[in-house]
């Protein structure tokens, strides 16, 4: 059974009160490695309970540790030694035997006993944890004290009844951290219904396919994967759908590996990648001087807004044919990589600021390009506050490469949303009108008929109305959501201040009543007066 939201509120509450000085940004990468070495341990532990025989992992490994190791890594890709699983930290810590160099050790050992096939998943992946560090403690006896303490807390979680336990409070804790972690944190992470309204696109009307490709190429912590990939049928079967991401910053790359292992992705249906996207093409991009792709069913990214890039000698670059985004704003670089990367009937869906609908230069002739060539299909406008790392209101753009009909479905839904203290969440009503909505375009497409326009809400504009709009995408231009004001009623305006009037001078009248009683000069009785009204008023 999967933890409740306020179990999960708890642990998040004893995180906080456990973690000292240690900041949150650089707290999470201590919690979420001790969470995913439980995970491989308890992993580890099960594929040892399955073997016939009942032996002790001590007992094999003492007849043969390089043949022990191999077999466990034959079947799960890595070995954890006798000794060293997360139940032998527990069971230390409860007879006073735990040092910090317990961690240290079985780290060190499980880095030396990767399977060769399994490099790229496991590789560096706890380099993050650096146990060394004061902020730790001041020495081991405290930095121990410290460990304990996010040991004692995974402890507390149950794996053994429902699988997606340790993922689910994985992906909420990296919400959590988000949140909490500055702007910063948006390096890493999507807001749930966000990557919830990409997924629904990128699948509807493919939820059957049973070889399924991903490709985020600013993957984040990877959440944008693990939600597209669970509106399919076949998820969480072996080999049937296929992960790829690319992500620049190691300590984000490293978050992505263990948020799909946690949630149950077989270490060789994942192909993930720490390096700079629009530096070198990848997946695959140019081999022994020739252009070999690799394309994909859905793509789906939320790269950095308006990143700075080096855009000089881009124009050879077959990802950049349609134009070269400016140095100054990467938004379109990413784009263009991205259906790039697009199989001929995939689907695409990136998170781009609105500047994209109406930039001109290089970025307007890449949007004409685009439009042009029929790949835009939809353009989605989103409420403002809804991202930790920006307050401006952004868009989903979804694009498709081999389209028949060259009209675009515009939604504004920026006016749907819940309002929290700091930033505005969308709620599930607002995500299912954007997706239904999208939908019931696609159907209309699908049977040559015409989707009618949702009033203030959506609308398919036609190339040539595109056209006369000189290519420029701004949503306002094509969603009218201004509404009225209710008129004003001058007579019940009027009437309302002959009585606000007559209520004014039958108090001043009873005011000069309670004077005339007062004992006191004159004077004084017409400074209270005065004084009386100011407070009144």
């Amino acid at each position: 059974m999967a933890l409740k939201a306020t179990e999960q509120a708890m642990i998040w509450k004893t995180l906080n009160d456990t973690r000292g000085k240690i900041e949150p940004a650089e707290y999470k990468n201590y919690i979420f490695g001790i969470m995913f070495y439980k995970f491989l341990s308890e992993k580890a532990q099960a594929w040892l309970n399955s073997i016939p025989g009942n032996q002790e992992w001590s007992d094999i490994w003492a007849q043969n540790p390089q043949r022990a190791s191999q077999f466990m890594q034959s079947k799960i890709g890595y070995t954890i030694q006798p000794g060293e699983m997360f139940s032998d930290w527990e069971s230390d810590i409860n007879t006073g035997n735990f040092n910090i160099s317990n961690i240290s050790d079985s780290l060190a050992h499980f880095k030396q006993r990767i399977s060769p096939d399994a490099k790229i998943e496991f590789e560096g992946i706890f380099d993050d944890m650096d146990l060394t560090s004061s902020r730790l403690g001041n020495n081991d006896q405290m930095r121990t004290a410290t460990m304990i303490d996010m040991i004692s807390l995974m402890s507390q979680i149950e794996l053994k009844d429902d699988a997606d336990v340790l993922g689910d409070l994985y992906e909420y804790l990296i919400g959590m951290f988000a949140a909490n972690s500055g702007a910063k944190a948006g390096e890493f992470y999507t807001p749930h219904q966000v990557s919830d309204i990409m997924a629904q696109i990128l699948t509807y009307g493919r939820e059957d396919m049973k070889n399924y490709s991903l490709y985020d190429p600013a993957m984040g912590s990877g959440s944008l994967l693990l939600t597209t990939a669970s509106y399919m049928k076949n998820d969480h079967i072996r080999g049937a759908i296929k992960y790829y991401g690319q992500e620049l910053i190691t300590t984000t790359f490293n978050l992505a590996r263990m948020n799909l292992m946690m949630h149950g992705v077989e270490y060789n249906d994942i192909n993930l990648r720490n390096a700079d996207t629009l530096n070198a093409d990848w997946p695959d991009g140019i081999v022994d001087g020739s252009d070999n792709p690799r394309m994909f069913d859905a793509v789906m990214a939320n790269p950095p807004y308006s990143l700075k890039w080096n855009n000089k000698d881009r124009e050879d670059d077959p990802r950049f044919r349609d134009g070269v985004a400016p140095a100054s704003k990467a938004d379109y670089a990413f784009l263009l990589h991205s259906l790039y990367h697009l199989k001929q009937d995939g689907r695409m869906a990136i998170v781009l600021p609105h500047g994209v609908l109406f930039r001109g230069a290089a970025e307007g002739k890449i949007r004409k390009n685009l439009l042009t060539n029929r790949n835009i299909t939809a353009v989605i406008g989103l409420p403002e506050k809804i991202f930790t790392n920006t307050g401006i209101p952004t868009i989903i753009m979804v694009l498709e490469k081999n389209r028949e009909n060259d009209d675009v479905l515009f939604i504004d839904a920026s006016k749907g949303f819940e309002k929290q203290k700091n930033s505005n969440k969308l709620r599930p009503e607002d995500i299912e009108k954007i997706v239904s909505t999208f939908k019931n375009y696609k159907e209309a497409v699908a049977t040559a008929t015409t989707m009618g326009d949702v009033d203030k809400y959506a609308h398919v504009a036609s190339m040539d109305e595109i056209k006369e709009n000189d290519f420029n995408l701004n949503i306002p231009r094509y969603v009218d959501t201004f509404e009225e004001e209710a008129p004003v009623d001058a007579e019940q305006l009027f009437k309302d201040m002959q009585e606000l009037n007559a209520e004014e001078e039958k108090l001043e009248n009873d005011l000069k009543t309670m004077m005339a009683d007062l004992t006191g000069t004159d004077e004084e009785s017409q400074k209270y007066l005065e004084f009386l009204k100011g407070v009144l008023k």
